[in-house]
């Protein structure tokens, strides 16, 4: 039987020497992720306050049927950071109110969390060469991104890339855009941001159950990462980033996203979406690891955004694996609740905390989002 080439992306380029070919790029190494922090609002609030302020609220909805209320029990959700509190919420506030509130909090936010990325990788403001800032719940122009970048002190030169609209999904695409961009110019410090306040867009006159869900769900905060081709001379982190995929499911449309009027942002998601997970995640996993020469059997671990407890039980039954397998994705969401785009990095933060992701294991972010969709990073444990 005729071997198949191995894969490019483990390849390196030979070094160049006296008698190599002057055509020979320098030796590179593969792209990693060397820091990764996380933050969230100081403002906690618990499930069973929120399932209260819900019944109050929701009241024209739920009715004499309480049982609409055991969305918050079965949520498996403690507790939860926001930018505001439940009273503000339970307030009638303009789109631009909650805009407004989006760009203070989220620029304090994102100042936190990209600080302590850069400190723990031993940088500066100045040594960030592009920074990839993913965000989906409040809108800027010019971006959370240029703001940030006056605040800290980031070079003229550096380069943006803003990313709007992937929702949960957004964490898993920006590390992947980071490692675009870090193998396209090897030198290059990528700082990534993904941050949402989710709060923000909650609806306080929506009496539908899908609102009723979401309130069981949503929460605020942001991780940073640092993602280079260079040597991992410092940080809390070093995984190398192996490969990455993305996935667009025809006809999909309606299962997730927004739908925008003058109050805002209005959530969108069908409850179809753990048996679409089911059908659909499989093999569209399984396809992207063969194509670097492994299977399902050789993925050490599986770090999931957490969108729900039924979301995490379907990757379960639809990968044939033990739920023990998403125990750090299950606390996250007990502990902080479905953050959209930066969950996922949060899960990944807890394997790398833990140092369980071993020199040459394999594990593999995957989150969902709009379109319906998917995105999925190859990480490895690197070697010293």
């Amino acid at each position: 039987m005729e071997s198949r080439p191995e894969p490019l992306h483990y390849r390196e380029f030979p070094g160049r020497n006296a008698t190599s070919p002057a055509c020979y790029p320098p030796r590179v190494n593969l792209p990693r992720l060397i820091s990764l922090a996380v933050a969230v609002p100081p403002q906690v609030v618990y499930q069973d306050a929120v399932k209260q302020f819900a019944r109050g609220l929701f009241s024209a909805t739920i009715g004499s049927d309480e049982r609409l209320l055991d969305v918050f029990d079965n949520a498996e959700i403690d507790e939860r950071h926001l930018c505001v509190s439940l009273e503000w919420l339970a307030e009638e506030h303009t789109f631009a109110e909650k805009n407004n509130l989006y760009i203070e909090h989220g620029l304090e936010l994102a100042t936190a969390v990209a600080s302590d990325a850069l400190t723990r990788a031993g940088l500066s403001a100045r040594d960030v060469d592009h920074l990839v800032f993913v965000s989906s719940t409040g809108l800027a122009t010019p971006g959370l991104d240029a703001m940030l970048a006056n605040r800290l002190g980031f070079r003229p030169d550096f380069r943006r890339t803003p990313i709007w609209g992937l929702g949960c999904a957004g964490g898993a695409a920006g590390i992947s855009r980071a490692r675009d961009f870090a193998l396209a110019d090897p030198s290059a410090r990528v700082l990534v941001i993904a941050l949402e306040l989710c709060s923000l867009t909650f609806q306080r006159d929506d009496m539908s159950k899908k609102n009723l869900v979401a309130a069981s769900l949503f929460a605020d905060g942001a991780a940073a990462a640092v993602v280079t081709c260079g040597p991992a001379s410092a940080g809390n982190a070093s995984v190398e980033l192996l490969a990455s995929h993305s996935v667009l499911w025809p006809g999909t449309l309606d299962v997730m996203g927004w739908t925008v009027d003058g109050q805002g942002l209005h959530v969108v998601f069908s409850r179809d979406i753990p048996a679409i997970v089911h059908e659909k995640v499989r093999p569209s996993l399984s396809g992207f690891l063969a194509t670097q020469h492994l299977r399902l059997q050789d993925v050490d671990h599986l770090v999931a955004h957490p969108g729900g407890v039924k979301v995490l039980h379907a990757y379960a039954n639809a990968l044939d694996v033990s739920p023990q397998r998403f125990a750090h994705a299950r606390d996250v969401l007990r502990r902080y609740g479905n953050m959209s785009s930066p969950s996922c990095l949060f899960v990944l933060e807890r394997f790398l905390r833990c140092g369980e992701i071993a020199p040459g294991q394999h594990a593999v972010v995957t989150a969902l989002g709009p379109g319906f969709s998917a995105e999925y990073v190859l990480l490895r444990g690197a070697r010293a």
